[in-house]
């Protein structure tokens, strides 16, 4: 496996500047990013995957670093299978809080485990700390505006009427 390959995995419902943040960051790391909607069973979802994808394709063109970043989906099997499958080594993760330590923790130790992928943790910009996609979905289903807390793609999909989703 090539440690200059990672995954970037997420929910992304929706994507957020943290998350844009992570990819940007990571993107500099490594010679090949993916970053991956996965399915969360533990989640109810606002979007569908197809307008996840497509919300991350165009913030992440925007955002410049299209060119070495490959947006994909993965819903059966074990994370580590698909990073098995595209030669990645690591998995990059953003971490906000105290509270993403304990969730992750445990993941990264049986993904090294199972399959000798290590993850790597990026904290966040400041900016960004607070920011979760769950308070973007609350914040724009009240009608609020979140264009502060997301890129502009989403903004403008999410100001269209999206939130009755």
């Amino acid at each position: 496996m090539s440690s200059r390959i990672a995954v970037v995995p997420g929910s992304f419902d929706p994507p957020t500047l943290g998350h844009l943040d992570v990819i940007q960051r990571a993107a500099r790391l490594y010679d090949e990013l993916h970053v991956l909607v996965v399915h969360n069973p533990d989640k109810q979802a606002m979007l569908p995957v197809a307008q996840r994808l497509t919300l991350l394709e165009e913030s992440i063109a925007a955002a410049g670093v299209a060119g070495k970043v490959i947006v994909g989906s993965w819903s059966m099997g074990l994370l580590v299978d698909y990073a098995r499958d595209v030669n990645a080594g690591v998995l990059v993760k953003g971490i906000r809080s105290q509270v993403d330590v304990a969730y992750e923790s445990p993941m990264a130790i049986v993904n090294r485990h199972l399959a000798d992928i290590e993850t790597v943790f990026l904290l966040p910009d400041p900016a960004h700390a607070l920011v979760s996609s769950s308070l973007v979905r609350q914040v724009a289903s009240l009608g609020g505006d979140v264009s502060a807390f997301v890129p502009p793609a989403v903004a403008r999909f999410l100001d269209t009427g999206a939130r009755g989703l």
